[in-house]
This record gives structure tokens, sequence and C-alpha cells, in this order.
């Protein structure tokens, strides 16, 4: 992944039109937007009151909660239901959405109206938008980015009594972790430790076992330590590289931290929990999509200059993040074809794309991202795209949903239920998957 400061810079200005441009008549009728319920979701609900207003178009919008997202949208896309013109889908659903033909393919649509894959994050576009990956073929247009980084409690950090008694025992300054070994050395100087008079741990970290939770939590670690889903010269090879004994290194830290440095009754924890643990001030540290991050940076108790930011920590084999954030797709069944693509045209626009970002969304579009002005509007701004800038992401293959159930079982089987060693529980993953990549005649 190449550092964003060697991106080109700005939107074509084919490609970002005015929202002005958008022709009325293309656009009349009515959609309906599906997506999860969460603050980006009622910032695009207050940003498409533009699109109404200049087209004409009565927007609805159907959000559920992350819990019964995919299992709600997935369950439409498969029956053939009509509910939606345009959706917000994980990453994850890009294959398969692409090959059952649920999505339309948008390359013409883009060739048409002058719209540039160059003019967002590559790693938008690979995440979001591309299948097969790797490929010039496109399904969705990037529209949310999101990335796994960390907040801390800069105010606990820049304690001198604090600072003094860290440096004493681990010999570097208490700051920002850049390394998982620093970041185990900051989660453990503060279990347990008595601030304010209040009992405080060191970290939050995702455990959930029935969605996602525990996989996008434990694939931060385990990229750093050299994992791999496939051979990169044999498709769908797995030996050796999703167990690899680096694999099985950042399994056995990512246990060590849970067992260490959590709170009590933290077996169960996602976004929800992980934003809770950190504002009741009960953690140090707090692994969470940057999402989370304006509402902290707001947060009365937590917030402004008592919370700080930092990308997620590298390992011996590398540095990288578990992607988060969606792309916007056209449904292939939508009974208003023209207006939804208008809608993609409409959002794709530079005056939008900036808005999109003061209302609390976050854009994907390189214009926006490296413009002096996002650059200076938050704390977390660099982090957000230092983070961007060393993304990688979950499988997106058709059969991603299996292949999710079977890593959620196994990492938390081992991380949480203390179950079996971390090379188990990674050689029955293998097993796991080759069993999946062949029912599908992969193998």
């Amino acid at each position: 992944m190449k550092k964003l400061l060697a991106l080109a810079t700005g939107l074509t200005a084919a490609a970002l039109v005015s929202a002005a441009s958008v022709e009325k008549a293309s656009a009349a009728g009515e959609l309906t937007l599906c997506w999860a319920a969460w603050d980006p979701a009622n910032a695009l609900v207050e940003l498409s009151k533009d699109f109404t207003a200049e087209t004409g178009t009565t927007m609805k919008f159907e959000f559920v909660p992350w819990t019964s997202y995919a299992d709600r949208f997935l369950n439409e896309l498969n029956s053939g239901g009509k509910l939606c013109d345009l959706i917000l889908g994980d990453s994850q659903w890009i294959g398969g959405s692409a090959e059952n033909g649920y999505y339309v393919k948008l390359n013409d649509f883009f060739e048409k109206e002058g719209i540039s894959m160059d003019d967002f994050l590559p790693a938008t576009v690979l995440g979001y938008s591309e299948w097969p990956k790797g490929s010039p073929n496109y399904w969705a247009l990037p529209a949310m980015g999101d990335v796994v980084g960390w907040t801390y409690r800069k105010d606990w950090f820049e304690r001198p009594e604090l600072q003094k008694e860290f440096k004493e025992k681990y010999g570097w300054d208490l700051g920002p972790p850049a390394t998982y070994d620093q970041l185990m050395q900051i989660a453990e100087f503060f279990q347990g430790r008595e601030i304010d008079g209040k009992t405080v741990y060191g970290a939050s970290i995702y455990t959930e076992r029935g969605s996602e939770g525990i996989t996008m939590g434990v694939t931060n670690v385990l990229y750093d330590y050299g994992v791999e889903y496939q051979n990169p010269d044999k498709p769908y090879d797995m030996q050796g590289f999703v167990n690899s004994p680096g694999a099985v290194a950042g399994l056995e830290l990512y246990k060590k931290l849970y067992q260490c440095c959590t709170p009590p009754g933290a077996s169960n924890v996602y976004m929800g929990e992980s934003i809770d643990a950190f504002k009741s001030g009960q953690v140090a540290m707090h692994m969470n999509f940057a999402f989370t991050w304006p509402g902290l940076y707001k947060d009365e108790n937590v917030g402004g200059d008592k919370v700080g930011y930092f990308p997620n920590p590298a390992g011996p084999a590398g540095h990288f993040a578990q992607l988060g954030g969606q792309g916007i797709s056209v449904l292939a069944n939508t009974d208003n074809m023209d207006g939804a693509l208008s809608y993609i045209k409409w959002f794709v626009g530079l005056d939008v794309q900036k808005k999109w970002m003061e209302l609390g969304g976050f854009s994907c579009a390189i214009a926006v991202l490296e413009s002096p002005e996002f650059q200076a509007s938050s704390p977390y701004a660099k982090t957000f795209l230092d983070s961007m800038a060393i993304v990688k992401d979950f499988w997106a293959e058709p059969a991603y949903a299996e292949l999710l159930q079977a890593m959620q079982k196994r990492v938390h089987d081992y991380v949480v239920a203390d179950q079996g060693t971390a090379q188990e529980a990674l050689d029955e993953l293998v097993q796991d998957w080759t069993e999946v990549f062949e029912s599908e005649g992969k193998l």
C-alpha cells in the first residue's frame, strides 16, 4: 500500500461534478437506501436532503443495528427482495453480490460520467469496489472510509507521576505505542491501577462471538505477525500461511492481552461495548473503528484534550490495520435505475464529499482527505489518514459468511473460552476454510 502522500492529488473535474448538474428528470421518483443504524447513517440522511431538493426525489431509508445488519440485508439480497434501491454493503459482500448479480457493475456508468477510481484512496477501491480483487471491475463507489484504530486517555498518560514510574519500569517514555510489545507494556502498567479513586484497566479489545467482532479485532494483530489468507502464488492454498508460526504468535498475544489487561466481564465486546468501556473511564486504551472518534472527541467526560488517537501498532512482520467501511452500490433489481445512478453521480461531487465529511461521514476521496482543511480539522485526522494507508481486509469471497463463522468460532474458543492452543485453533481454521472452498469447487 502506497503512502497517502505519494498518491495523485485532486479529483478530476469531470468526476467531481457539481451537485447542481444532476438532472431532475433522471432522478425523479423515490429511492430507498439501506445501511446500518449508526451515527454516519444519520449524517447521510441529512446530506441526502440536498439531493431531494435538487432532484425532487423522495429519499427513504432502511437502517438496522449492526448486530442484525448482515443477516437482514444478506437475506434481502439472497431472496431477490426489492426493498433497497441503493445499499451501503460491507466490504466482504462484494464478491457474492457481484457473482450473484445483486449489484450493478458500474464500469460503463463511471466511464460515461467521467468518474475515475484513481480519485479515491486505493485501499478503499480495492476493499469496497473491486471484484475480482485487483481487477478493474467496479461494483460500488467508495463511500464510507473506516479502519480499526485506537484511542487512549491522554490526560492519564501525561501525568508526571505516571510518566516517571513508567519510565523507571520500562525504560521508555509513556506515550502512544508504536508496536504491540509497547501496547502490552502500557496495558499491563494500567491494569488494576487506581486513578482518581477508581480502579482502571489496560485496554478494551474486541471479543464478541455472535457476528464479526473478535475477527475484526484479532486480525489487526495477526496481520502484523505475518498471517496471510492464502499463498500469494497459489489461490486458496492456506496451509502454512493462515497457521504460520507468526500467526500463532499473534494469536497468543491477543489472548494474553485479553487475559491480562481487559476489564472484568469483557468476554463479548464489540463496537458499542468498547465505546462504553472508554467513555465510562474504565480503560486506558480502546480498540475501535475510526467512526467512533468524532463522538468521543465531543464527549463531556473523556473527550477534548483528554483523548488521544493512534494507529494500530506494528508487529514483527509488518504494520497493518483491519479495514472497515462500505461502498455504495446500485441494486440490479431496482425499479428506479435512473434515480439510483443519479444519486451515485450526485454523491461523488466534490461539494457533496466535503459536506459528507463535515456532517460526520468519512469521505474516501483523495482531494478531500489530502486537503489542508481536513488535515487541520480535528486531532484524529492524521491518525485516520495514517491508518487508511495500512489497511488489509478479510475474505471478500462469495462464501465469506461461512469463512467468517468458522473464524469467529475458532478464535473465540481459544481466546475467550480458553480451549486448546493457538496452533490447534489455526490448524482447525485451515481445515474449516478448506472444506468451504472444496464445496465451492475452488480446491
